[in-house]
């Protein structure tokens, strides 16, 4: 998967350079994550509601010999993305020739180091701008996986800003904070395989409410990129059954730098009443 990009991204590079015929076909593929693409040439074309060669041109525009050859990187990509953990543990114990730890501490470092050549700086400093303003109020919510990387932001961010709000984990309490958001509302999302079809909804709603979606993924990228205003993709692939989230982990602590290095007085005004406020209740203090 890494010696070639992924189908998803070629097409979204390539949109300048289609045909109309061939921007439909695209949009077809792209509408639901590339599933349409498994099928047989002729029923594609159909639902596209285009001609077999045009199937075959837009395949050859991508840099595929032909459909077949795209079919496959297609089955390649969405298997990846689907990889349930006893797959990905009995990969990872193929390869056991180091001790566990050596081989995390190799993978993630690679994670991290891959995910900062893929990422766009002035993407960065757009959110950290967004997130840094006091006038935005944030949300933030995670994924079954990615649930403990949503509280880790949300507890950083509430100490140096105000208007900070972490969901609840039930989709049927949502619709409160959905009210609530418009143009002045950020929704930060975390989602990472296996997508969850609540997060990619309430994304969508939030879109319709005025509000603008920033998103941490993974390399395949989740369905909610289609709404997010931002996208950050990350390396999650590590020898165990599950994924790791290390290095969304590296993108948030250097947010959060960020957002502190650019609001330095309304920071420190903060913390400064939160240790006044942990003195006043003696929370944390054993006289």
């Amino acid at each position: 998967m890494e010696s070639r990009p992924l189908v998803r991204d070629l097409l979204r590079e390539r949109q300048s350079d289609l045909t109309a015929s061939e921007r439909k076909l695209s949009a077809v593929l792209q509408e639901d994550s590339l599933v349409a693409g498994l099928q047989s040439i002729t029923r594609l074309a159909e639902m596209a509601e285009v001609s077999t060669p045009t199937v075959i041109r837009l395949a050859r525009k991508l840099g595929f010999d032909g459909f077949p050859d795209l079919q496959n990187a297609i089955r390649e990509e969405l298997a990846e993305r689907i990889k349930r953990p006893l797959a990905k543990l009995d990969a990872a114990l193929t390869d056991a020739r180091d001790h566990i730890v050596s081989q995390f501490a190799e993978t993630v470092s690679s994670n991290i180091n891959r995910t900062l050549d893929r990422l766009d700086l002035a993407e960065f400093d757009a959110v950290g701008q967004l997130l840094s303003d006091p006038t935005m109020r944030i949300y933030l919510l995670g994924g079954r996986i990615t649930r403990s990387n949503a509280h880790y932001f949300f507890n950083h961010l509430q100490i140096i800003r105000p208007n900070v709000h972490l969901l609840d984990s039930s989709p049927s309490v949502w619709p409160q904070s959905l009210l609530d958001m418009n143009e002045t509302s950020v929704l930060v999302v975390f989602d990472i395989r296996r997508y969850e079809r609540e997060l990619e909804k309430l994304a969508r709603l939030a879109v319709e409410q005025g509000a603008r979606i920033v998103l941490f993924t993974d390399a395949w990228g989740s369905p909610i990129e289609k709404v997010a205003a931002y996208t950050f993709r990350s390396m999650v692939e590590v020898p165990s059954s599950w994924d790791s989230t290390l290095a969304i982990n590296f993108l948030i602590e250097a947010l959060v730098a960020e957002i502190q290095r650019l609001g330095p007085d309304q920071s420190a005004e903060r913390i400064a009443a939160l240790e006044n406020m942990l003195g006043e209740s003696r929370i944390f203090r054993n006289t």
